[in-house]
């Protein structure tokens, strides 16, 4: 709910770039936050992203 909040203020007092911005820097932080505590595999990730089959 406080991330719904914020991100209500930030397009309400801001506008919708700044919006924008705060909902791409709140996705980086918890990818890294994911990656650091060890719940998402990093090198998985990189695969996805290229396209390739993880499985066989």
């Amino acid at each position: 709910m406080l991330i719904g909040a914020v991100l209500a203020l930030t397009w309400i007092i801001l506008g919708f770039w700044a919006f924008f911005f705060v909902v791409i820097a709140m996705l980086i932080g918890g990818l890294i936050g994911r990656i650091l505590d060890g719940k998402l595999n990093a090198s998985a990730l990189v695969d996805v992203l290229r396209g390739r089959n993880t499985s066989s």
